[in-house]
């Protein structure tokens, strides 16, 4: 009975490491898919803001992650000023810059 047991377990012993390869191809499919949906676009679009943010100037209108409108008064290096009415300016870090304001004021 034990020659039995031992028996099959070295025949089941090279199907099992076949099974090790399988297993790691689906790990390394997995990550890959992981990769390609996940982190490649995250990546991307952060490029595309860090872009967005460091190309903004002198007089751009824009929006703050806070809702905050106002128009760029001075760029600074991590920082810009904003002006958000007739002489109030605050002083925000280029990260907290998420959109242009696009627009339009009506005439009076």
């Amino acid at each position: 009975m034990l020659n039995t047991i031992l028996l099959d377990a070295a025949a089941g012993a090279p199907a099992a490491g076949g099974a090790g390869w399988s297993s790691m191809i689906m790990i390394v499919a997995l990550i890959a898919i992981f990769y390609f949906f996940m982190i490649a676009p995250q990546k991307k679009r952060e490029k595309k803001i860090n872009e967005f943010r460091n190309n903004l100037k002198n007089g751009d209108k824009v929006v703050t992650i806070g809702g905050i409108y106002g128009r760029i008064r001075e760029v600074k290096d991590n920082a810009f000023i904003l002006e958000i009415a007739d002489g109030v300016r605050i002083k925000v870090d280029k990260s907290a810059i998420s959109m242009q304001d696009n627009t339009e004021v009506p005439a009076k």
